[in-house]
């Protein structure tokens, strides 16, 4: 005789905590997000459907292979996962269980997401960021993004954080390390954005106009004709 686990019907969604990058499609029109394990060649939006990894045609979460989304129960352990070296650009994510989906003891294995919030953590340098910028990295189609300040920014590409929201939208909510939420334009107020969005925007665009001016002055120095003035 076979025995089988017991279904769950709950009530409301569950919920639970992974990790992810965030990416950028190559034309600038989408965010969403790559895995940092198994997956993780295959970048996903705010509201996505898993499919098997492996090619195989039968639907995920499937009991006999490793396929479907993953996170856990526990927001500590998935913070946890952030202290690696090659995790540190991460974001964390809190993420509605949709669909069918199999329960374990640290997590879930499921067939359908809505990612809620993203945290984006500080830039390498250690200050708060205030922009998502290119790390220097990707998949086909796709410029993974990393958490900076706008020292870092530079002339790199890069989005601010509220910026990121609206391109990712279906309500995605960007908090930064402090704790403040930065809605998307969906969920901001009738007469735009709010003051953490202005602020935000206003430093990426400082740290921009710096690098310009930075760059200006240089060419300055050699004159139009490349040689160096008297």
């Amino acid at each position: 005789m076979r025995l089988r686990l017991p279904e769950e019907r709950p009530t409301e969604p569950p919920t639970g905590y992974k990790i992810a990058h965030p990416v950028l499609s190559q034309d600038g029109t989408r965010g969403g997000f790559t895995g940092v394990s198994l997956g993780g060649a295959l970048p996903y939006g705010v509201l996505a459907d898993a499919s098997c990894v492996y090619g195989l045609r039968h639907k995920a979460p499937h009991r006999r292979c490793d396929c479907g989304f993953h996170c856990v129960h526990d927001r500590a352990a998935a913070e946890a996962l952030l202290c690696t070296a090659e995790h540190r650009a991460a974001v964390l994510l809190e993420v509605t269980v949709l669909g069918r989906y199999l329960r374990f003891e640290r997590g879930f294995r499921y067939a359908r997401q809505r990612v809620r919030t993203a945290t984006v953590g500080p830039c390498a340098c250690g200050t708060a960021a205030v922009a998502l910028a290119d790390a220097d990295w990707g998949r086909p189609g796709w410029r993974a993004l990393a958490p900076s300040c706008p020292g870092c920014v530079r002339g790199r590409t890069s989005l601010s954080l509220a910026g990121f929201a609206r391109l990712a939208g279906e309500g995605l909510r960007v908090v930064a390390g402090s704790g403040d939420a930065l809605p998307s334009a969906g969920l901001a107020a009738p007469e735009g954005l709010g003051v953490p969005e202005l602020v935000a925007e206003a430093a990426l665009l400082q740290a921009r106009l710096d690098w310009f001016q930075t760059q200006l002055g240089r060419l300055g120095e050699h004159g139009p004709g490349g040689g160096r003035q008297g």
